[in-house]
């Protein structure tokens, strides 16, 4: 149930609201616009009577949102959401670009990377400290070291990083020097994981899972939200279907579908939507003009000697390509670039 607020409202009317919203048991999520406030009430609402809230002085209406992710909902709230990473904003009309390796390989790789996609443009900074691998015998990546280089990369070029996060018990340290926790396919549903990055302020970029519906998704974003930590993207990486061309089929449709029932910003993955490189512009392009709020692309200077996914990874001077077709295409779609 959502409990929406006279823009007349008094902040003590809204206390009010909040304390008697409290009183019956239940949790509540405050979004206070600029025109108006938005009451969340969190958790099982069948029982409670909207018309005693209705009744309340300040109130203007309160509705029952009928999808299941609650919070995630344009019903609950209307506006997208727009979240700050080091002055980088991801929402809204702006369009964000995550790029870099899959994973960290050394320090010389990482920094070599850093500047390269720092020059064409890029706004943030991607690699994997510890990586999920099919194989237990594939490299999972350098952990803690791996953490280190990323922040000397960040101090070299001032671009915010993200790096993914395996296990609930490891985000107390990942959290610690990442400025975006990513929450990789296969741990889409890890609900562990979920509430206990739901349960730090460090922005959360949550990964569609291989064979995940859209409501999937929204219901995994819906367990962050819910344990408290609002800064939620969302990130469409394609799913797996019965073609072998591609390492996954990218669901352009997915992107304008996910901005219809979430506020949250949505990111396309062009590199695992596809897993091979000549195919990532293409389809980068696509998703910014179906609405994306950015992109997350891999980047490598030797592709050939990558540790890790050098098939779907451009090389520096690619990715300055890719960037330049992108601003040309930004107005287009009404973005920032």
């Amino acid at each position: 149930m959502i409990i929406i607020m006279k823009p007349s409202a008094t902040s003590a009317e809204v206390d009010s609201v909040v304390h008697r919203i409290r009183d019956l048991g239940q949790d509540v999520h405050l979004s206070a616009g600029e025109a108006r406030t938005i009451i969340g009430i969190l958790g099982d609402t069948q029982r409670l009577n909207r018309n005693s809230f209705e009744v309340m002085a300040g109130v203007e209406q309160a509705l029952r949102v009928s999808q299941p992710f609650k919070v995630a909902s344009r019903e609950f709230q209307a506006t997208d959401t727009v979240i700050d990473v080091r002055g980088v904003k991801i929402g809204g009309e702006h369009f964000v670009v995550m790029a870099g390796p899959c994973s960290v390989e050394s320090r010389s790789q990482l920094l070599e990377t850093a500047h390269a996609v720092k020059e064409a443009g890029a706004h943030i900074l991607r690699g994997g400290a510890f990586k999920p691998r099919s194989s237990p015998y594939s490299f999972q990546g350098l952990g803690e070291e791996g953490l280190e280089y990323l922040v000397e990369a960040r101090e070299q070029t001032g671009l915010p990083i993200i790096t993914e996060v395996l296990g609930a018990n490891e985000v107390p340290l990942v959290a610690q020097y990442t400025d975006i926790l990513q929450i990789g396919a296969r741990n889409m549903q890890n609900y562990r994981l979920l509430q206990a990055v739901g349960k730090v302020d460090t922005p959360v970029f949550l990964k569609r899972g291989m064979s995940s519906t859209l409501q999937d998704l929204l219901m995994a974003a819906e367990y962050i939200l819910a344990s408290g930590n609002y800064n939620v993207i969302l990130c469409e990486r394609g799913i797996r279907t019965f073609t072998r061309f591609t390492r996954n089929t990218f669901d352009i449709n997915a992107i304008p579908a996910l901005k219809q029932l979430t506020h949250l910003p949505v990111i396309a993955d062009p590199s695992h939507g596809t897993g091979k490189w000549d195919l990532v512009a293409a389809v980068a392009k696509a998703g910014l003009i179906a609405g994306a709020d950015g992109l997350m692309i891999e980047v490598h200077p030797h592709p050939a000697e990558a540790w890790s996914d050098g098939a779907q990874s451009l090389k520096p001077q690619r990715f300055a390509e890719l960037m330049c077709d992108l601003r040309a295409l930004a107005p287009l779609a009404h973005r920032l670039l």
